[in-house]
C-alpha cells in the first residue's frame, strides 16, 4: 500500500473574501496561486495561497459561503493549521512583524522540540507558524519571491495540523490502521502522528480533549484537510481501501487543479486525499497567478452566469511592488 506523502492542503471558512485576500497577502505573504469558485457551490469564492508556484503541501484555502454563521471551537474539529518557516529567527521576525500590524498572537512556544508561534485572523481563525530549524523529513516549498516578507523569513508551506477529538482512542485506530500514520509523541493531552517521510510537512497533532462543547461549523473554522498522494493510481489505491474499513466516500472527484477523495473519518472532520498534480501553472502564466476568475473547463460555459454571481476582487499583483519588511 502507498503511504500518503504528507498535508497536501487546509481549506476554511471566511467570513470575506476581501479581508481574507488582504490577510494572506499583505500580512502573511503567501501567494494567490488560484481564484476561482467552489465547485459544488459557485455563488461561493475559492482562494488559494500557496508558495511562489503552488506546490502541493504549501496551500491554504478558503470558501466564502453566503450567509453562514461564525463558527465555534471545541471538541471534534480540526482546530489549527501550521504554516513553516525556516528558522527560529524567522520566529522573532514574525513576533515583531504581528506586533506591528496588530495580530494577536501567543508569544513564541515550544512543542515536541520544535520553537511555535500561534495566531488568529480576523475571523478567529487558528493558525502556528513553526520553526524547520531541526526538521527533516518531507521538503517544503519556495516561499512568494515578490511578497512583502523577506525570503529568509516568509512562510514555505504547510506544518502539522492540529485536531480536537473527544473519542480519542477511536481516532487513534483509524489513523494508525486505516491512514497508516504512526505516533512518535505526546505531551500531556498532545498527541503527536506522522505518516510518510515525516517532519512537520507530513504531522498531525491531535488533542484528545473531552471538557470543550462540541465545536459548530462556520466562518473562522476549517472545513477540511487534504493529504497527498503521488498520481491518479495511488489515488485508486485508496478508493479501494477506505470502504473495506467501513468508511463511506466520495468515491473519484476530479477538482481539475488536483483529483480526489473525501471520507468522513469522525464527527465533523473531514479528510481528502489529492494528487500532487496537474497543480495551478496549467491555466495561467506564473507571472500573474490568481489575478483573474479561474474555471475548471466544466465551468467554462457558465463563466458570465458565475461573474455575475460574485463580486470582483482586485487581486491584480503582477504590477506593484512590495517593500519586504
Amino acid at each position: 500500500m502507498n503511504e500518503l506523502k504528507g498535508v497536501h492542503h487546509v481549506t476554511a471558512i471566511t467570513s470575506s473574501a476581501e479581508e481574507n485576500y488582504q490577510f494572506f497577502t499583505y500580512v502573511l505573504g503567501m501567494r494567490l496561486v488560484k481564484k476561482t469558485v467552489n465547485q459544488d457551490d459557485i455563488r461561493t469564492y475559492h482562494l488559494f495561497f500557496a508558495d511562489d508556484t503552488g506546490s502541493p503541501g504549501t496551500d491554504m484555502t478558503f470558501f466564502d459561503f453566503p450567509g453562514i454563521p461564525k463558527g465555534s471551537h471545541g471538541t471534534n474539529e480540526i482546530s489549527k493549521t501550521s504554516f513553516r518557516v525556516p528558522s527560529d529567527a524567522a520566529l522573532d521576525y514574525w513576533v515583531k512583524r504581528f506586533d506591528r500590524l496588530e495580530v494577536k498572537h501567543t508569544g513564541i512556544k515550544e512543542q515536541f522540540g520544535k520553537k511555535t508561534l500561534s495566531f488568529v485572523d480576523f475571523d478567529d481563525q487558528h493558525y502556528q507558524l513553526i520553526s524547520d530549524e531541526n526538521n527533516s523529513g518531507v521538503a517544503s516549498g519556495t516561499p512568494w519571491q515578490k511578497g512583502p516578507v523577506p525570503l529568509e523569513y516568509a512562510i514555505t508551506g504547510l506544518g502539522p495540523i492540529f485536531i480536537r477529538i473527544a473519542n480519542f482512542d477511536a481516532f487513534k485506530e483509524l489513523l494508525e490502521k486505516v491512514m497508516l500514520f504512526k505516533e512518535i509523541a505526546q505531551e500531556d493531552s498532545f498527541h503527536l502522528f506522522e505518516v510518510g517521510e515525516g517532519g512537520n510537512g507530513a504531522q498531525i497533532i491531535v488533542e484528545h480533549n473531552t471538557v470543550l462543547p462540541q465545536a459548530r461549523q462556520g466562518f473562522g473554522t476549517v472545513h477540511h484537510v487534504a493529504f497527498r498522494v503521488e498520481d491518479r493510481g495511488v489515488l485508486e489505491e485508496w478508493i479501494n481501501r477506505l470502504p473495506r474499513f467501513g468508511l463511506q466516500t466520495s468515491g473519484y472527484v476530479d477538482r481539475f487543479f488536483f483529483e480526489s477523495l473525501y471520507a468522513r473519518v469522525a464527527p465533523q472532520i473531514l479528510f481528502e486525499l489529492a494528487t500532487d498534480g496537474p497543480g495551478f501553472m496549467g491555466d495561467e502564466p506564473y507571472e500573474t497567478l490568481g489575478e483573474k476568475l479561474s474555471l475548471p473547463p466544466f465551468l467554462e460555459g457558465r463563466r458570465e452566469q458565475i461573474e455575475r454571481m460574485v463580486r470582483p476582487i482586485d487581486t491584480v499583483r503582477s504590477t506593484k511592488e512590495f517593500v519586504k519588511e
